[in-house]
């Protein structure tokens, strides 16, 4: 029996939880295509911090990058912080240590989970946020310039580089999803009508969509693009931005179709990759067996797909179908209503019937 070894990396509060139900699935899918998913664990996050002085140890960064994929649960805890006041945060050092550069957030709501939004358009809402991710206002944390204790500078970091490989990676991205029915519009994000860095991004974007003519391109700022993920979300395909703005809209996509958490997410490099949900550790709810593990069941998706291209193993792209189908289905049958909707599903309750579905 063929086997992946996945780097697991529950991390804190609510993190553990998920994880232990992501593996679970993993567990049941496996044995339905004769391939074995083998987690490896290794202690990372706040708690890790606290208790060794280390949040992220070099010995799990070299079995991370041995490992076929990393499945990470969730980082940081409010009263755990670095000396300058920052969150504990090794998912942001894993980015940058493996190269992880484009972001990948799927924006898609389910049939059966409550919508924010009173237009029945909102129905159809169906894009994705790529967010370059390892350079921008995120690029020299931990180096800001403090003049006394009058200023604070920190830079926005934008290489040609950089943008080539997150604007191909998204425009790649919107050619698939047109063979796939979808409109084929990839969006840029910025703020060129004010900063510099960003209209440099924008004009290196317009430059390799040049190589993509079958592809829809263009750009918006923003600000715009804020109101107009509110006004008319259903409008939109493939959006590519800078780290910062990126990680902002990525949220406010989360609450059109339900809350962080239904929002899985990927972290794509070369030759690795990451898969977590978008949400943090709710430490309130932490051990309490009400955490909703949707948007991790949702991130595994985004694994067995980048696993199934990565290894070109159809049985993954399979278990992919299966599992996505088994949770849109969950929901659509409401078999399954999470706390934070008013049901009473459970962490346990949702893994069970997912698997069930399966």
């Amino acid at each position: 029996m063929d086997s992946i070894t996945i780097a697991a990396l529950p991390g804190d509060g609510i993190g553990i939880d998920v994880t232990h139900s992501a593996l679970k699935v993993l567990e049941a899918l496996g044995s339905k295509i004769d391939m074995r998913f083998v987690p490896q664990h290794h202690r990372v996050g706040a708690i890790a911090y606290q208790e060794t002085g280390t949040a992220l140890s070099d010995k799990t960064i070299r079995a991370a990058g041995e490992a076929d994929a990393m499945l990470l649960g969730a980082m940081g805890l409010p009263h755990i912080r670095y000396d300058d006041g920052t969150e504990i945060s090794p998912q942001l050092d894993l980015r940058e240590h493996f190269g992880l550069f484009a972001g990948v957030r799927p924006i898609r709501p389910l049939t059966g989970v409550p919508s924010k939004l009173a237009d029945p358009r909102a129905a159809s809402i169906d894009f994705v946020m790529v967010r370059e991710q390892t350079e921008g206002l995120f690029k020299e944390r931990g180096a800001t310039a403090m003049k006394s204790d009058e200023e604070a500078r920190d830079a926005m970091v934008i290489t040609r580089a950089g943008v080539q490989r997150v604007s191909d990676f998204a425009l790649e991205l919107g050619r698939q999803r047109k063979a796939r029915g979808r409109p084929g519009r990839v969006t840029c994000v910025d703020k060129a009508n004010v900063l510099g860095s960003m209209a440099y991004f924008r004009r290196v974007f317009e430059e390799r969509a040049a190589a993509f003519p079958d592809v829809i391109v263009d750009a918006a700022y923003v600000d715009a693009m804020a109101l107009n993920l509110v006004m008319k979300p259903w409008d939109y395909d493939v959006m590519v931005t800078e780290n910062l703005l990126g990680d902002i809209l990525s949220d406010l996509g989360a609450a059109l179709v339900g809350g962080m958490g239904m929002a899985p997410s990927a972290d794509i490099g070369e030759s690795h990759a990451l898969f977590q949900p978008a949400h943090g550790s709710a430490p309130d709810i932490a051990g309490r067996g009400i955490a909703n593990p949707t948007a991790m069941l949702l991130s595994v998706v985004l694994m067995l797909d980048w696993l199934a291209s990565h290894r070109s193993d159809q049985r993954l792209g399979d278990a992919a179908r299966a599992l996505e189908r088994a949770i849109d289905l969950a929901y659509a049958e409401k078999r399954i209503m999470p706390f934070e909707f008013g049901g009473s599903s459970g962490t346990a309750d949702i893994t069970r019937e997912v698997i069930a579905g399966l």
